[in-house]
């Protein structure tokens, strides 16, 4: 999205945003005009980062150096624009198919390495609503299979008829860690069977 496009301030109309303060916090689902005020009472700007969300994902910041680095940024990457890493979004059902879970999977996957932050939505219809541990299993399998490549940075959580749950991506560094921890567990994991092989032997 080119600079000049972003909605700032009082052009954000919607009635609800998803917060990112100045310092990269995450507050989650908040009522626009108490995110003004935030950005008022810290003497910055509220910016529409993602508008392709819902929904839209705000961020507090200094728009005036904002559009400065995204020029510096366009013209060193040849007119690339910021977009290239954005926020994508995963849906899920409460009563997915591990078949389907598998695509899905597969897509954030996908998402995550190319440095996407991914919001995992699922969708409740109907008798569904009773039963939101079915949700908060899926968010937990989603959350599992991508450990290796992302972290949880908002919990599943749910408002209305959707649960949603926030994953960034990990850095090479810290995918290298989380690969020697797997690797860990899974080697005391076979200890631990073999230990209890010999002893029922």
């Amino acid at each position: 999205m080119a600079s000049q496009n972003y909605r700032v301030n009082h052009r954000i109309r919607v009635r609800e945003v998803r917060l990112i303060d100045e310092n990269g916090e995450q507050h989650g689902v908040v009522d626009t005009q108490f995110a003004k005020r935030r950005a008022q009472e810290a003497g910055l700007d509220l910016v529409e980062v993602s508008p392709s969300a819902r929904p839209p994902v705000c961020k507090i910041m200094d728009f005036g150096k904002f559009k400065y680095d995204q020029r510096k940024k366009e013209k060193k990457g040849g007119g690339k624009s910021r977009s290239a890493s954005g926020l994508k979004e995963l849906r899920v059902r409460p009563a997915i198919s591990d078949h389907d879970l598998s695509y899905r999977l597969k897509d954030g996957r996908k998402f995550l390495e190319e440095g996407h932050k991914v919001l995992v939505v699922c969708i409740f219809r109907g008798r569904q609503m009773a039963h939101p541990e079915h949700g908060y299993d899926v968010m937990r399998r989603v959350a599992e299979a991508l450990s290796d490549v992302s972290k949880v940075e908002s919990p599943a959580k749910m408002s209305g008829r959707r649960m949603t749950m926030m994953l960034s991506n990990l850095s090479a560094e810290q995918r290298r860690k989380k690969q020697k921890e797997i690797e860990e567990r899974r080697r005391m994991d076979e200890e631990r069977e073999a230990e209890a092989g010999e002893e029922s032997a």
